[in-house]
């Protein structure tokens, strides 16, 4: 909600007057929630009214501009990176922009919201925020990554997005060594470096997720449905891991769940991570599978 009402701000002060119709486009969102969002707003003492008539519709005061020369390039990059998504992948604010901000809205901050991206251990802090400042500076980064089958090689690219999606974080760029597009997990990169070096974003289309996941991910997708019964006490990993309408709760409380999996060693990491709470009912094959792999496991202990 928090980056719907920041991203109506942003299109407002662009576009100044915006239908309900034409947000609720933009936000996949009903014209009714955008009205509730107009209240939220106004409450928390943004100037925004609807205006009737032919050329009607939501916008802000006139007076409610933001005066750019307050602002320094590299700052109001910082709040148009805020405002395209909250997927911001700096660790913490910069102090002097948050006091600006709250300068010009005329009230203090309160520090009520926290997104950190990095691990426990705060490894990986620095690893985000040198991925952020390549893609803002269009400057290569060189790094070392290991591939699915656990080789390991050095790669240059011409990074232009984070990407986060099930559960992992990716970087989306184009391979000098590969030349086409790929999608790296970031896990799998070791000793990055950002380089001096800059680069001019390509002419070419730059391809969707969708399209990359085929490279560097995986080398087959080989989605399957898979019917898996889980115990009862695991609910709170059900609802966090499945979709409603993929979980059918049983008689006796238990879950019997229908999802889509990848069959890979990833995806029967899901599965085997239920431990004893879950049975794969079907297909077979997965059903075999699992079988293996815990006779295997077991030779261990």
């Amino acid at each position: 909600m928090i980056n719907r009402l920041l991203g109506m701000i942003y299109i407002l002060m662009r576009q100044g007057t915006v239908t309900a119709a034409e947000l609720a486009e933009r936000f996949e969102v009903s014209v009714r929630t955008i009205y509730r969002d107009m209240d939220t707003l106004s409450a928390a003492g943004i100037p925004i009214y609807a205006k009737k008539g032919k050329n009607g519709g939501i916008c802000l005061t006139e007076q409610f501009v933001l005066n750019k020369m307050l602002l320094t390039k590299d700052e109001q990059q910082e709040i148009l990176s805020g405002l395209v998504s909250l997927r911001e992948t700096k660790a913490e604010a910069g102090e002097n922009i948050l006091q600006k901000l709250g300068e010009f809205f005329r009230t203090d901050p309160v520090d009520w919201l926290a997104i950190d991206l990095s691990d426990w251990s705060g490894s990986r802090v620095q690893l985000y925020d040198n991925i952020k400042n390549a893609i803002l500076a269009r400057r290569l980064l060189q790094f070392d990554y290991y591939g699915k089958n656990g080789q390991m090689c050095r790669r240059t690219v011409e990074p232009v997005k984070l990407l986060f999606k099930e559960y992992t974080w990716y970087l989306k760029a184009y391979c000098r060594e590969r030349k086409d597009w790929r999608l790296f997990k970031l896990f799998r990169i070791k000793r990055l470096l950002v380089q001096e070096e800059t680069f001019v974003p390509r002419a070419e289309c730059i391809p969707q997720e969708d399209a990359l996941q085929g490279r560097e991910i995986q080398t087959d997708l080989n989605m399957t449905v898979v019917d898996v019964r889980i115990d009862k006490r695991e609910a709170y990993r059900v609802y966090d891991r499945f979709e409603e309408e993929e979980i059918e709760v049983l008689p006796d409380g238990n879950f019997m769940v229908h999802f889509h999996l990848t069959m890979d060693d990833w995806g029967y990491g899901v599965l085997l991570s239920f431990g004893p709470s879950a049975e794969v009912l079907a297909p077979e094959a997965v059903r075999q599978e699992m079988k293996w792999r815990v006779q295997q496991m077991a030779k261990w202990y």
